[in-house]
């Protein structure tokens, strides 16, 4: 097998592909580092630079390696930005994962596994988040990757492709300090961010009905998300009649943002109190995922926890910020 990988440049991208990489499987990653930064990338991976919008590229990296596998990445994913962008974001979302898989079918590409979100489930009030809960996303970000779910499952139904959807909770961490998110889109290098600034952890809403009052999420720390592709990955090359997979990637337990908040003063030694302010529209009071059936049919599971996830991010961000002390 040899695996196209989109968006393999990117925070979650570049540790698919070392990922899949180290453990033997042969890896291409197309990627028009548009938020990308190819120095995660090993120097034995090929990169070619180029946009899913431009079948001509697409067509020549499947061709010019010999790709039999795609694991699609690349994506818009700022819910906020889709609220404000949402042509730019069905045009990159949606019409070019039509455009990758027109290209995939006119090859002869067998496996295709996509990268969606939990944000396709938008605010459901239930316990445990399974994948039969229903999808009802609640931002155009949610509802390309719900297109993309169903534009990925009907393309395998006519053409007889081996499917995967999954669906990612609240990614951080990083399995070394140069792989860490570059961006400030996430609660933890949020949270970063104002601690670098000398302003303090904001907390919005503390009145949800959670243990502490404020909203309760699942993380997967970023190395144990990349596992779970290579292993879902593994599976669609083993399988001999083509179908779908849709798994929830997470760990399965909430923390809330008051403990995490708690967790990052600790590991970083800022120690002011965090300020709680207004709710955010659309936040819902708990999103935890129910990850038993990607631990029963591949024997999966998350093997970091949460404090992992702060301390490496922290290594991360502390590289790219040196004037800051360690402690």
């Amino acid at each position: 097998m040899t695996w196209l990988i989109t968006g393999g440049a990117g925070y979650i991208g570049a540790h698919v592909a070392r990922s899949m990489t180290e453990a033997g499987e042969r890896v291409v990653v197309l990627d028009d580092v548009s938020s990308g930064v190819t120095d995660r990338l090993p120097a034995e991976i090929p990169l070619v630079r180029g946009s899913l919008l431009d079948r001509e590229v697409v067509d020549r990296a499947l061709a010019d390696h010999a790709v039999t596998g795609v694991v699609h990445l690349a994506a818009k994913k700022q819910v906020g930005e889709s609220v404000e962008q949402p042509l730019a974001y069905y045009r990159e979302n949606v019409h070019g994962l039509t455009v990758l898989l027109e290209a995939v079918v006119a090859a002869k590409v067998g496996r295709f596994l996509f990268s969606s979100s939990a944000a396709v489930y938008g605010v459901p009030e239930v316990d445990l988040i399974t994948e039969r809960t229903p999808a009802v996303p609640i931002n155009p970000y949610g509802e390309t990757k719900l297109t993309g779910e169903w534009l990925v499952r009907a393309t395998g139904r006519a053409h007889s492709l081996s499917t995967a959807c999954l669906r990612y909770f609240n990614v951080a961490g990083a399995a070394r300090p140069e792989l860490a998110d570059t961006g400030v889109f996430n609660i933890i290098p949020m949270f970063f961010d104002r601690i670098t600034r000398g302003e303090p952890m904001r907390i919005f809403g503390a009145d949800y009905p959670t243990p502490d009052g404020t909203c309760v999420r699942d993380y997967i720390h970023v190395a144990d998300l990349a596992d779970a592709h290579l292993a879902v990955a593994r599976r669609l090359a083993e399988r001999e009649t083509p179908g779908d997979l849709t798994y929830n990637i997470g760990r399965g337990e909430g923390v809330s943002v008051r403990e995490l908040a708690d967790l990052v003063a600790e590991v970083t030694g800022r120690t002011t109190p965090p300020v709680v302010e207004p709710r955010r529209a659309g936040d819902a009071a708990k999103a935890v995922a129910s990850v038993d059936s990607i631990t029963t049919d591949l024997g999966w599971t998350a093997r970091r926890g949460v404090r992992e996830m702060v301390e490496s991010a922290w290594e991360g961000w502390l590289l790219r910020h040196p004037e800051l002390p360690a402690d």
